[in-house]
């Protein structure tokens, strides 16, 4: 059986993947923190959720179920809501519409829930460019008795039995083990909690600056590159992409130059 029967990013026989986080690394807001913050338990527990998390006190699934179970609007009105005040990275677009013309499959890895993200996609970046994405994530049910549009009509359906809820480096995992006259050069953007397992699975991996992936990487000594927005990944992904430079010296100097701030940062 040929590898792209069980690897749809592989269909188009590219050279490169670019796995990526979606809340808060595509979008500049994430989706369920501001459900969790406006119409669930509210921010500051939910911050303390999420440093309980970093910290090793409690598993994401545990408390990304709470966050979810703290909210009681109907899921279609979750939706509306999210659609009205979600917006999109301003340099995303511009990397999907690259991506897209060079042959670089996109593949959303994500701790939220496909319905959410498929609304939010084709709103963003229309119904072409939200096609163009496979998306891996959770899922949504309708608690007994009830619809999901119902006053407390659902729940989250997890992507699998892991602490994560979905574990991320499950769908990694396979391309990267391909044998190397298969294997692509596989990239991964992320912000947060959710994407701790995927972390070390990817050639290169992109961190937003500021955020708990890159507390977290800095503290297993994972390398990483810092990134503000997508209009960076463009760049670096387009002199990989040109031969300008090799993933690997672009992984490396993308380390060594965090260490190199955070030490001046110390020193001052």
């Amino acid at each position: 059986m040929a590898p792209s029967a069980d690897l749809p990013a592989l269909k188009t026989n590219p050279k490169f993947i670019f796995f990526t986080d979606f809340d808060g690394t595509i979008t500049l807001m994430d989706s369920n923190d501001y459900l969790t913050d406006n119409l669930g338990y509210g921010e500051a527990r939910r911050k303390q959720e999420n440093k309980d998390t970093l910290d090793g006190k409690n598993d994401f699934r545990n408390s990304f179920q709470g966050m979810m179970d703290s909210i009681t609007t109907p899921y279609d009105q979750c939706i509306d809501a999210l659609v009205k005040s979600i917006k999109l990275d301003p340099y995303f677009k511009h990397f999907l519409d690259y991506a897209m013309a060079t042959n670089i499959p996109v593949v959303v890895l994500s701790s939220g829930m496909i319905p959410i993200i498929e609304a939010l996609l084709k709103h963003l970046v229309g119904e072409k460019g939200a096609a163009y994405i496979q998306i891996v994530a959770n899922n949504v049910r309708a608690n007994p008795g009830k619809n999901i549009n119902d006053v407390d009509g659902w729940d989250i359906d997890f992507h699998d039995g892991s602490g994560f809820g979905h574990d991320k480096s499950l769908t990694i995992k396979p391309y990267a083990q391909l044998s190397a006259d298969q294997r692509p050069t596989l990239f991964y953007a992320g912000d947060g909690v959710s994407d701790f397992s995927a972390a070390k699975e990817t050639d290169l991996l992109f961190a937003k600056r500021g955020r708990d992936l890159v507390t977290f990487c800095a503290r297993a000594n994972i390398p990483f590159t810092e990134f503000d927005d997508w209009q960076s990944i463009i760049s670096e992904v387009k002199d990989i992409v040109d031969g300008k430079r090799t993933v690997q010296d672009a992984a490396r100097e993308g380390y060594e130059s965090y260490r190199a701030h955070s030490a001046n940062g110390k020193a001052s």
